[in-house]
């Protein structure tokens, strides 16, 4: 069974490889990590936990609840 770290890296690769292209509903990291890793609910919730803490991820709220890679000033993609 994988631990915490692993489950939280394997969801900031995730989000980070789709970075602006989609978005990711809390839900929807935890069910990707299921099928990856194998990992419990309760990993997960503690891998989004310490991604949220170590400010790796952010929280938005436009429209619903997500999760994405905080925003960088002058870090415009082009």
């Amino acid at each position: 069974m994988a631990t915490v770290e692993e489950v939280a890296e394997c969801m900031f690769k995730e989000v980070e490889q789709f970075s602006g292209k989609k978005r990711f509903k809390p839900g929807d990291l935890i069910k990707h990590v299921q099928k990856e890793l194998g990992a419990d609910k309760d990993q997960a919730k503690l891998a989004i936990r310490a991604l949220t803490e170590d400010g790796r991820l952010v929280y938005s709220y436009f429209g619903g609840t997500w999760l994405e890679l905080p925003y960088q000033e002058g870090a415009a993609k082009g």
